[in-house]
């Protein structure tokens, strides 16, 4: 079973709530339609009814569309409190607040925040700062993380890598040039955001363009750093670097370059050094790859499940962010 296909047969079965803060978006508007006619969750839109409504009943939906009216709004002076308290004391004063909390974003990570849904998925219309913003602002930090990241989860056809063809790459969207820290954070983050999705163990990857000590240079050294963070904070984590690519991922390669690791040549989970090598990698894989296809970027780090998405996304991407976004609330 594909990860998509087990995450929608988890969708069916967890009654989860999600809030789409880009109402005012025909593909959110198609995405609301398809995730509440498959029955994947029970959701709602913040937006303009006028402009809402007549898009989704050009679908005949049988179940109606929950509208949320920001600016008519029963739990906005509770929501305005809660952050100005959240807030205060980086400078956040009880008018400011007031303010943040009329913005989509803010209004949809703190409905996560105070438990009122399980996800928030925004990024269609919303910039992915205003998206990170509110998340960081409204949800904050899972314990023990520094930095909030992201991860692809990548599905190629070629079953003998990764596990059967899938992949987990980060970090490709968020931290430019992590130091050796976040890199640790992300790599951590990425090994568990695996082993929840995937169900099966994460064999992580920290990549270089050198391979145990073949080369030297100073983000190698960055990534030995980190190795050797993520061992000290987890040791159950199955983990190698510093590690070139192809012997992260070919089993002759791998048993030639780090003959006593058992991650070589297995790695289903790929920790790029900096987010030049990351997006560049997906997107080759992606372009090159023919048959493979590319879910995400999904944040992970945040305290509860809040998701971004490219303003080019479609309304299939929505649908499979919320997915995501499901089986992360189930943590």
């Amino acid at each position: 079973m594909g990860i998509l296909a087990k995450l929608r047969d988890n969708a069916l079965k967890s009654d989860k709530s999600i809030i789409l803060p880009d109402g005012n978006d025909e593909r959110t508007i198609r995405a609301a339609y398809e995730l509440l006619h498959e029955k994947l969750c029970r959701l709602s839109v913040i937006g303009d009814r006028q402009y809402i409504l007549p898009i989704y009943e050009k679908y005949n939906p049988e179940h109606e569309l929950d509208i949320i009216d920001i600016n008519n709004n029963e739990h906005m002076e509770k929501f305005s409190d809660y952050y100005y308290n959240l807030r205060k004391n980086k400078g956040e004063t009880k008018e400011s607040a007031a303010e943040a909390v009329k913005r989509p974003c803010y209004f949809g990570a703190l409905s996560v925040a105070l438990g009122f849904y399980d996800g928030c998925v925004a990024g269609s219309i919303s910039s992915s700062a205003e998206v990170l913003r509110a998340a960081i602002k409204c949800i904050g930090m899972q314990k023990g993380m520094s930095k909030i990241s992201s991860f692809i989860i990548m599905e190629t056809p070629i079953q003998e890598y990764g596990s059967n063809g899938t992949f987990f790459l980060a970090d490709i969207a968020i931290n430019p040039n992590p130091d050796a820290e976040t890199l640790a954070d992300i790599a951590i983050s990425t090994s568990e955001s695996f082993k929840l999705l995937m169900e099966e163990e994460a064999k992580t990857a920290l990549l270089s363009y050198s391979t145990l000590g073949s080369a030297e240079g100073e983000s190698v050294d960055k990534v030995r750093q980190a190795l050797k963070i993520v061992k000290e904070k987890r040791s159950d984590i199955l983990i190698e670097g510093e590690i070139q690519l192809d012997a992260a991922l070919i089993g002759e390669v791998g048993k030639r370059k780090a003959p006593n690791s058992c991650v070589a040549g297995n790695a289903n989970v790929l920790i790029f050094p900096n987010l030049d090598a990351g997006n560049i990698g997906y997107k080759l894989t992606e372009r090159m790859c023919k048959g493979a296809y590319a879910t995400g970027p999904i944040l992970q780090g945040l305290a509860k499940p809040m998701n971004d998405l490219s303003r080019g996304c479609s309304y299939t991407d929505i649908k499979n962010a919320a997915l995501v976004t499901i089986y992360q609330s189930g943590m």
